[in-house]
Order: C-alpha cells, then sequence, then structure tokens
C-alpha cells in the first residue's frame, strides 16, 4: 500500500495547522500520520483510497465500531431538537441512571467533555474531601494531559531513580514543578502502605490495568491491599478506567476484580466516539460536586453528545455487544498467538477480547519497569509492516476490538501470519 497523499495533505496542512496534526499522540506513528475519508464498522478508507482494518478505533472509544446505526440515528434525531442548551435534558438524567446501574462505584454522576478533564474533578474532590494535597501516582499510568498528573507517563528508566523511590520525571517542556505528586511503583502493596501510612496522601489514582504501557494485569490481591490501605489511611482511592470501562466488561475493571474505588473517570467507549467523560462516585464523595466543588464545562451534556451516550450505554446494559465482541477477540487472541509461535516469536498476548495487549520478548512485566525490557522496537516494525497488509494497530501493542470484527479476524490473521513469515 502507498500513502503518500496522505503525506502530503499532512505537509500542506501544517501551513495552517501546527504539525498538520490537532493531538501529539497522532505524530510519529509510522510513515507518518494518515488522513482518512470515511469509517464504517471496522474499516477505515485514507485519502490515498486504501481500505484498513482498524484496531485503534480512535484511541479506544468505538466499541460498537464506526457510525453504529443506533448511535448515528440517535445522534441524528437530537440535531432536530437541540444542540447546546445551557441547561438539563432528560438524556442526561437517563444516561445517568444507567450508568449507576453499570458501575459498581456509579452513585453519583457528573458528566464532562474529556477524560483528562474529568481527572481533575476527581482529585479536585479528593482535595476537599480530606483537606490534604498529595497525590500518589504509578509509573506508566497515564491520566491525562495536564500539568498535574502528566508524570513519569512514559520515563526513560535511566532519568527515573530508584526502583522502590521512582523520580517524577515530566511529560512535557513547558510543565510545572511536581508539587503535590507522588510517583510509586503499581503491583507494590508494601510500598503504598508505607506511602500512605505519612498521613498526608488525599487520593491514590490508577488504571486498574495497566493498559497505557505495556498491558500490566494486578497481581493477586494488590488491588484489594490497595483499597484496604485507603481506607485504613481515609485516602480516596481513584480508578481511571478511561480504557477499561465497558471494555472488560459492562461494569468495567471495578466489576471483574470485586474491587469498588471511590471515585471512577470514565471516557472513550462511553459515548462511541463522541466526546463525553464523566465521574462517578459514593455519594458522600459526589456530594462535594453539587455545593463546595466547583465543576463546570459550557460543554458538558451537549445535546447531541447526550444521544449518543444512551443510545451506546442502552446496547452495553443490553449485553448485545459482549455477545459480539467475545468470541471475535477471543479467536482474534487465541490466533495471534498460534501465529507468533508457529513463527517462533516470542511474545506475550494479555487482556480482554475487548482490549488486550500484545508484547514481544520473554518479559511477563509486573510493573511499568518490567514492561520496557519488551522488545518494543521489533513490535513497530511488526506494527508497521502490518499497515502495508491493510491492518491498521497501535505501535504501542494495544489492539482495541469492536462488535464490528468478527468479519475480519481471519483476514487479520493472514496478514499477521504473512508479515511474520516476510519478516523471517
Amino acid at each position: 500500500m502507498t500513502f503518500d497523499l496522505s503525506r502530503q495533505r499532512v505537509a500542506d496542512a501544517s501551513a495552517h495547522v501546527a504539525g498538520g496534526v490537532n493531538s501529539a499522540f497522532r505524530v510519529g506513528i509510522r510513515p507518518h500520520p494518515l488522513v482518512f475519508a470515511a469509517a464504517d464498522g471496522a474499516i477505515l478508507t485514507d485519502v490515498d483510497g486504501n481500505r484498513l482494518v482498524d484496531y485503534f478505533l480512535g484511541m479506544g472509544p468505538m466499541l460498537l465500531g464506526h457510525r453504529p446505526p443506533a448511535v448515528v440515528a440517535a445522534a441524528r434525531a437530537q440535531l432536530d431538537r437541540s444542540i447546546l442548551v445551557a441547561g438539563q435534558t432528560e438524556l442526561e438524567y437517563a444516561a445517568a441512571e444507567v450508568l449507576t446501574r453499570l458501575v459498581p462505584s456509579a452513585e453519583l454522576v457528573r458528566f464532562a467533555v474529556s477524560g483528562s478533564e474529568a481527572v481533575q474533578a476527581a482529585l479536585r474532590v479528593a482535595r476537599a474531601a480530606t483537606s490534604r494535597a498529595t497525590v500518589v501516582k504509578f509509573e506508566g499510568h497515564y491520566h491525562g494531559w495536564f500539568d498535574n498528573v502528566l508524570w513519569s507517563v512514559s520515563p526513560a528508566v535511566e532519568e527515573a531513580g530508584p526502583a522502590d523511590a521512582p523520580v517524577p520525571v515530566p511529560g512535557s517542556l513547558g510543565q510545572r514543578p511536581a508539587a503535590d505528586v507522588a510517583v510509586l511503583p503499581w503491583n507494590d502493596a508494601a510500598l503504598l502502605r508505607r506511602r500512605l501510612a505519612r498521613g498526608d496522601v488525599a487520593a491514590v489514582i490508577m488504571e486498574p490495568v495497566m493498559f497505557n504501557n505495556g498491558g500490566v494485569l494486578p497481581l493477586p490481591g494488590y488491588l484489594e491491599a490497595v483499597r484496604e490501605a485507603c481506607d485504613r489511611t481515609g485516602t480516596v482511592l481513584v480508578f481511571d478506567e478511561v480504557i477499561t470501562g465497558f471494555r472488560v466488561g459492562p461494569g468495567g475493571a471495578q466489576a471483574a476484580f470485586g474491587v469498588t474505588p471511590d471515585l471512577t473517570v470514565l471516557g472513550k467507549a462511553l459515548a462511541n466516539g463522541f466526546p463525553v467523560a464523566a465521574l462517578v462516585g459514593r455519594r458522600s464523595y459526589m456530594d462535594l460536586v453539587a455545593g463546595p466543588v466547583l465543576h463546570g464545562g459550557t460543554y458538558n451534556t451537549q445535546s447531541v453528545a447526550m444521544a449518543a451516550t444512551l443510545a451506546t450505554l442502552t446496547e452495553i446494559a443490553s449485553g448485545r455487544p459482549y455477545e459480539a465482541i467475545e468470541p471475535a477477540g477471543t479467536r482474534l487472541m487465541e490466533g495471534l498467538r498460534k501465529e507468533f509461535a508457529d513463527a517462533g516469536v516470542e511474545a506475550r498476548v494479555v487482556g480482554y477480547p475487548a482490549v488486550f495487549q500484545v508484547g514481544f520478548g520473554a518479559v511477563r512485566p509486573r510493573d511499568y519497569r518490567e514492561a520496557q525490557r519488551a522488545d518494543r522496537a521489533a513490535y513497530a516494525d511488526f506494527a508497521a509492516a502490518l499497515l502495508d497488509r491493510g491492518v491498521r494497530v497501535l505501535p504501542r501493542g494495544t489492539w482495541f476490538v469492536s462488535t464490528a470484527h468478527g468479519d475480519h479476524v481471519d483476514a487479520t490473521l493472514t496478514a499477521v501470519h504473512d508479515t511474520l513469515r516476510s519478516a523471517a
């Protein structure tokens, strides 16, 4: 496949758009940023006319695939009623009610526009509730691009300090100093207990499964130990389920692991491509948002986005998406393991049918630093080669699967087979 027109369009657009893209996460993906003309189901069509089986899925949101009929119909119908009303609609109340049934921690709901923004609301609530300042986050976990959380997301190990006492590493030039942020290695309950014992931590925030870096599962008993340590020290436990929410299952990772946080941040699959996120949590904390803790936003609960949210959540609550995704994702994961084994490629495939991680090398990581020992360069080469065979996967190793992928698993595995044989 050739992507020459995409390359030219990005270069031309750089005269008006900084770098030719509108998100830093679209830069550096080989062979270069792509420009798309259409998307339907599991297929993207770019401006060069290439049809690509899409496992980016908008970086995760498209649980129901591109342009699912129920969501499209709801959004179109709402355009004839309202777009933005600076007030409430029945749509947001109905969507919130579904969330409180699906997500164990969701006693109350507040909608936002992005996961990054909802994280900020969660931390503000935690600080207000505890009268403490410090937030504990973990190496390799991503909670948005704002200054106070963009620390040690993907640091060079040689810059990150001792493994048991990491040094916060900024993710961008221009960040303010890491005041009130403590960084720890994930999956080490003893270290977390010792840090919380100092009594100055307002919140512990984590991805319950580390999918932004390496696809690391919590060790058996780890989430339970974190919950107990937070309870004992009066610390607010925040789960960032922007990725795991609705992909690990309809109740998110918290339902799958049986550990309920105090607050949860949701996004991505929540509205199947519309810009909607949510902060949900226990009533005792969320009541603060109804009172002294300010949370606002012009575009919160924009009518068309709420129509899409309600349609998406209605589908999720029905269970139908998982009836399609679970067999397709399972067959894909098992097929990948077989292709790698047959080609003599040391690889791990870990996760769930709707979201899993592929890594090259013998490492079976427990935390971010161990995950860095994987052969990431070889995997990036593999992802670039797959694109030439019509399959688009994230070079970091995360695969997102939708309800529309069932008919494309065989073609994907054929492309993987041919790519591995060609590399050999």
